[in-house]
């Protein structure tokens, strides 16, 4: 029997490869976010209809969140993609016929393999380019547009600046989690805008039982007319802020609206400043580590449809394909809460979900039958 071998044998070879890998890749990639945009929408159509949303607002919102959906749909769709085509292959006896002219699954899988390297830095460009400005329209397009909402603040320099009805906040950072602000200043001004207070804390905390804002080891400085200032300084001082935390919430700009750089760069602001950047650090990690786990899906994928060349399961696969896909959600979620809780360094909480596929897709392709 003649061995095909020849470079121009396996050039189209791995066209043929990549043409199917890529439709199966695009047509499962706008399903799934497809069937995410229907689920969204009704999980938030109260919102919309409490707050008399109109279908133009419900659209914007939609479009601005389509890059993340893509960037969170992309490595299942890999997955899936790797399935189907190797079940197809192996279904219609194409993988023994392959085999039989002297080309190994190896030499066969380097084609979707180094497609998928191309498909996670397309994801991490986008999750770093154009992710950031999109979920930043979200959140505009939710805060301001639906719910009326007055955007009274600005994230600028990498801090938050609000205008507030006290007067000129200044925060350093502000966590929804544990609705906490870092690096408090507040600047009190008459209707002259002439400085009548100041108060700087280290921390500020809302208190739910009496909705108002306690903020920790103070330093007031009141500015007298014609006088030199006041100062005084306290362990604790309930401040006199009307704004609530949902105020903030439209100002603070959150990891997913910032890409690898920025999110870096603010980390060394907050770290220089005193503040615990945990969960920052984990985010900003996790945003290298899940594009590229579309390289360890493509493998486990060609080894899941291939391990049994004649049984062509494709039902199956899709199902295997499915599980797998949120068992990697799953994982990655719980290793991120290690890390937002400190029990993992950032970058093992990050990379942890990633390195146990890892694993599993090499002893995977150690076993397959080439």
């Amino acid at each position: 029997m003649k061995h095909y071998s020849d470079s121009r044998f396996l050039s189209i070879l791995d066209r043929y490869i990549i043409k199917d890998f890529v439709l199966h890749f695009l047509l499962i990639t706008l399903s799934l976010a497809a069937l995410y945009i229907i689920v969204d929408f009704f999980q938030r159509i109260r919102m919309f209809l409490s707050n008399d949303a109109t279908v133009y607002h419900m659209f914007l919102y939609f479009l601005y969140s389509t890059p993340m959906i893509l960037v969170q749909m992309i490595p299942i769709s890999v997955l899936l993609s790797s399935l189907i085509t190797f079940g197809i292959l192996s279904k219609n006896c194409e993988l023994v016929a392959m085999k039989a002219s002297g080309v190994s699954l190896y030499r066969v899988s380097v084609a979707p393999i180094f497609f998928s390297v191309l498909i996670a830095v397309a994801a991490f460009l986008i999750s770093e380019t154009i992710m950031p400005r999109s979920n930043q329209l979200v959140k505009k397009t939710v805060y301001i547009d639906i719910q009326n909402r007055p955007q009274m603040g600005e994230f600028k320099h990498r801090e938050l600046w609000y205008r507030g009805q006290a007067g000129i906040y200044n925060f350093s950072l502000f966590d929804p989690t544990t609705v906490t602000l870092k690096g408090v200043r507040i600047n009190n001004i008459d209707g002259e805008m002439n400085l009548v207070r100041s108060i700087d804390a280290a921390k500020g905390r809302w208190n739910e039982e009496s909705k108002a804002w306690t903020l920790y080891d103070v330093l007031v400085a009141t500015f007298p007319d014609n006088d030199f200032p006041v100062v005084e300084t306290m362990k604790s001082y309930t401040a006199d802020i009307p704004e609530k935390p949902e105020d903030f919430l439209v100002v603070q700009r959150e990891p997913n609206e910032m890409g690898f750089a920025e999110l870096r760069k603010y980390i060394t602001k907050i770290r220089s400043e005193g503040y615990d950047a945990t969960r920052y650090t984990v985010d900003m990690h996790g945003k290298v580590a899940f594009p590229f786990v579309c390289i360890i899906m493509a493998i486990v994928g060609v080894c899941f449809a291939s391990r049994s060349e004649r049984s062509g399961g494709i039902a199956q696969g899709i199902g295997v394909g499915i599980i797998t896909g949120l068992s990697y959600w799953l994982i990655f979620a719980f290793t991120i809460s290690l890390g937002y809780a400190g029990s993992l360094p950032p970058p093992v909480a990050a990379w942890a979900a990633n390195l146990l596929f890892l694993v599993a897709a090499l002893l995977m392709l150690s076993r397959m039958r080439t």
